[in-house]
């Protein structure tokens, strides 16, 4: 199978990895990939948000299937233009993809389906705001309407900085605050059809102890020992598939993996987003879990042909990823410094390093060239194992100005 994955963050370099371990793949290209994806594929310059010059590299390749990661490739219509063009996508039309693009929107999908999620108010105006804000009360809850790579969201008990932030985004939804841990999970979909991956946490704060901006993500692990077992069972039954009936029924068949980012209330489980594709960097985690090859099985996706009663495998163990962020992050980040000791922290044992913002100079130096630089990721018999796996290769890498929390994981 000939595969081309698009995009080029830690991410792309977890999938490409996945793609790269199924004896199913016989050529693996990225489009525009890194230093990383260089090393166990084919890269290809191109805007990957560009469905023109997608095509027409596809046209060039021929792949069997292709792979969408980053959400603004899906808002662009590069899936719409690969199908239309007749290769597999992996990954929803842009109509479909609205459901991580409006946060609007997926609430209105969420309410038709009867998906349990936060009490939440549209707001295109200050005065707006201003009563939902009054309505429900601190914490404050702000996102965004539209895509903000992760960044989009203010909680704060800090009404001044909630008011600003809704002010500055122009639409926003403002929503009540949900207590307790928050978990993500992955459903692979076939537009009619889904199976589960392993739920994950990630840490979306830039410092430890849950302080600072939120981020893109600072970490994330799995399997959650805490997590009831009946976890996945239950956001199947009353988020996921009751989700991709709504779709289907509005004629927008989702295909590729729906993302439920979700928190464990004392009220229930809750759906605190939507979105379109794999989340970063709990992607990096749960594919090193998986054990069942991902080519053929993103490809039933593609082609409507998933069974549903397929029950993935998985390796014994746990994954722990740290983030290395570039100075500045998540507000400016500085690039062009350069990255030493990665080699020696793939030699730690159980761990091994995912580019996710680098490249590589004319001398061949490996620089920061992003917010989020690199996922550092430990493997061991349980979480504790692969978390000092993990923190033992950080320890090698060395980044003028890099920052990084310590306390990933930390049961």
């Amino acid at each position: 199978m000939r595969v081309l994955v698009l995009g080029s963050g830690g991410r792309e370099h977890a999938l490409a990895r996945a793609l790269h371990r199924d004896p199913a793949v016989t050529a693996l290209h990225c489009a525009p990939g890194n230093p990383g994806t260089a090393e166990i594929a084919e890269n290809h310059r191109l805007d990957p948000t560009d469905p023109a010059a997608v095509t027409e590299l596809a046209g060039r390749l021929r792949p069997d299937l292709v792979v969408v990661g980053p959400e603004a490739v899906l808002v662009a219509g590069v899936g719409d233009a690969l199908r239309g063009a007749g290769f597999a996508c992996f990954g929803p039309d842009a109509a479909a993809a609205r459901i991580e693009a409006s946060k609007a929107f997926a609430k209105e999908v969420m309410a038709k389906a009867g998906v349990p999620t936060a009490d939440a108010r549209v707001c295109e105006s200050a005065s707006a705001a201003d009563e939902a804000l009054d309505a429900f009360g601190p914490p404050y809850v702000v996102k965004d309407d539209g895509l903000a790579a992760g960044k989009g969201v203010v909680v704060t008990e800090d009404r001044v900085a909630a008011h600003r932030h809704a002010t500055s985004c122009g639409r926003v939804v403002i929503e009540e605050f949900l207590d307790g841990p928050e978990v993500s999970l992955f459903a692979l979909c076939d537009g009619e059809r889904a199976v589960p991956l392993l739920p994950a946490q990630d840490f979306k704060r830039a410092y430890d102890g849950n302080e600072g901006p939120n981020t893109g993500g600072m970490g994330a692990y799995t399997p959650l020992p805490w997590a009831p077992s009946d976890l996945v069972d239950e956001v199947m039954t009353t988020v996921v598939q009751p989700t991709v009936d709504e779709m289907r029924r509005r004629e927008l068949p989702y295909v590729g993996v729906l993302y439920a980012g979700l928190a464990l209330t004392s009220k229930g489980v809750r759906v605190v987003e939507f979105n379109a594709r794999f989340g970063d960097p709990e992607t990096q985690v749960v594919l090193d879990r998986l054990a069942t090859p991902l080519a053929t099985l993103l490809q039933s996706c593609a082609v409507g042909g998933l069974d549903p009663a397929f029950r993935l495998e998985w390796h014994p163990g746990a994954a722990v990823t740290v983030v290395l962020a570039a100075e500045g992050y998540p507000a400016a980040p500085v690039k062009g410094d350069e990255i030493l000791g990665v080699d020696d922290a793939a030699k730690v044992e159980g761990a091994y390093v995912l580019h996710a913002g680098t490249k590589l100079d004319e001398q061949g130096r490996l620089l920061a060239n992003g917010g989020r630089v690199l996922n550092v990721v430990g493997t061991g018999e349980d979480v504790p194992a692969a978390r000092a796996a993990a923190y033992e290769a950080v320890s090698k890498i060395t980044l003028r100005g890099g920052h990084h929390r310590t306390d990933i994981a930390a049961l």
